[in-house]
């Protein structure tokens, strides 16, 4: 069952023959990088990976929930898109993508995607998103769509992170 689809993409559950791609994405220095996180270990990854694939759709208003970005009329996993909930227990929008599938304009179409499903889908009032300020096209993607209200230091990932939010009503007005 797919979550939504854009132009080329699709979004959807993990499968369970997604496991090396998954992994990938929790373990590449460029991807980490950015991000910063340190990669995980393989139970780490295990322990990320079953959850992704049993994730059920009724679980996005709850709980963190990690789903698969596919190229459409292709089977291989090329990123994740991450519904999150922060710390002020907000909605998060994140995403990661592989090394590989950088530069080609998905993220902002998932994310242009991801704000289409909490608003028009899930009938959430406002979205956050967090970058590490160095993430510069992260930056550019999420510029796009929200306003940047605060930067922070962020002592888990030992970076200055700048939030951003999206309000539904300024999503229907744009």
């Amino acid at each position: 069952m797919n979550l939504f689809e854009t132009e080329r993409l699709v979004i959807k559950p993990i499968k369970p023959g997604d496991k090396e791609y998954f992994a990938e994405l929790f373990t590449n220095p460029k991807v980490l990088e950015l991000i910063p996180q340190k990669a995980l270990s393989e139970d780490q990854i295990n322990d990320r990976f079953n959850k992704s694939i049993n994730f059920e759709l009724n679980n996005l208003n709850s709980q963190k929930c990690a789903c698969g970005i596919y190229e459409k009329g292709k089977g291989e996993l090329i990123g994740l898109a991450l519904f999150l909930i922060n710390e002020e227990k907000e909605k998060e929008l994140g995403y990661r993508f592989r090394e590989n599938y950088w530069g080609k304009g998905y993220g902002t179409e998932t994310t242009k995607g991801m704000l289409g499903y909490y608003f028009q889908k899930m009938n959430v009032k406002k979205v956050v998103a967090d970058v590490n300020i160095v993430n510069i096209a992260s930056v550019k993607i999420l510029d796009k769509f929200m306003k940047p209200v605060r930067e922070f230091f962020n002592e888990r990932d030992n970076c200055i992170d700048r939030r951003y939010e999206l309000s539904k009503i300024d999503w229907l007005h744009q």
